[in-house]
């Protein structure tokens, strides 16, 4: 998509664009690390090298330990320990949204028929797996990983465990990974599609803050992970936005103005984009 720089939507989508880039230059600072737990086992340390935390942040049930073998996994030894029947795990992350990967196993033979070990499991309340059975879906001693993609919002993730037949759940490991998030791909070129060389600079500010700040253009592009409600942050006053493109010669070649309010911005079906600029040479 060809956009120039003249036109009120123009600079109100730019603005837009620049609140996002700018916030979320606060949230990647606050970057919710890995959480990694052995489900009833110790601490361990996987084949990546990866640390896995001793098992932490469950209500109810038992840790136990088998001696089988388990296949179709680099790390079987993650597998051999397990948390038998929890009620829940909770864990405190920052908001956002999140990769969680569940790892399973189904070692016990007096459960390795179809329908002996059911359970459903939620994450924030929400139903990810209903009717779960491991042996069903992975066959015996056999290792299974299932991921969901919840949001966070109240800086706690909760994940629940609901027996339905059979044995109750269990669970062998548990990652959280930090989704990446959606990018936006600013792409500055002269009307002879050659790239502009130069840099993009910022400023934005509220009665509670200042930020300034530039970003190098690469071949002509900025790059910036996205906020899609800046909010969530706890931000709630007026801002106002200037975003300049400035060439290698120090020539404004590019420049927005705008109020914008984070309450004002909930963008739920933000994805990543790549969006053309044609500016004039000076």
């Amino acid at each position: 998509m060809e956009i120039t720089t003249e036109g009120e939507l123009v600079n109100k989508i730019i603005g837009v664009i620049a609140f996002l880039a700018i916030t979320s230059l606060s949230a990647l600072a606050q970057t919710q690390q890995p959480v990694r737990v052995n489900c009833g086992g110790p601490g361990y340390t996987d084949s990546k090298g990866q640390v896995w935390q001793a098992d932490t942040g469950f209500v109810g049930g038992i840790s136990e330990i088998i001696n089988t073998k388990i296949t179709g996994t680099p790390d079987p030894l993650l597998y051999e320990d397990f948390h038998w029947n929890p009620t829940s795990y909770s864990f405190t992350v920052a908001n956002g949204q999140y990769q969680v990967n569940f790892y399973f196993a189904e070692a016990n033979p007096t459960a390795q028929v179809i329908g002996g070990r059911v359970f459903s499991v939620s994450v924030q309340s929400q139903m990810v797996f209903p009717n779960l059975d491991i042996f069903a879906a992975a066959g015996a001693n056999a290792a299974l990983i299932k991921t969901a993609t919840p949001v966070v919002t109240n800086g706690k993730l909760t994940i629940g465990f609901t027996p339905v037949s059979g044995f109750e759940p269990k669970i062998s490991a548990i990652e959280i990974l930090p989704a990446a998030p959606p990018t936006l791909t600013l792409n500055f070129k002269y009307p002879d599609g050659s790239p502009v060389l130069g840099n993009l600079t910022y400023t934005i500010t509220s009665s509670l803050l200042t930020l300034q700040g530039a970003t190098p253009l690469t071949n002509g592009q900025a790059t910036t992970a996205l906020l899609a409600n800046p909010s969530a942050m706890g931000l709630s006053t007026q801002f106002q936005i200037k975003l300049n493109l400035v060439d290698a010669a120090g020539h404004v070649l590019w420049e927005i103005n705008l109020g914008m309010n984070p309450s004002e911005v909930n963008l739920a079906a933000l994805q990543s984009s790549s969006l053309n600029v044609v500016v004039e040479k000076m």
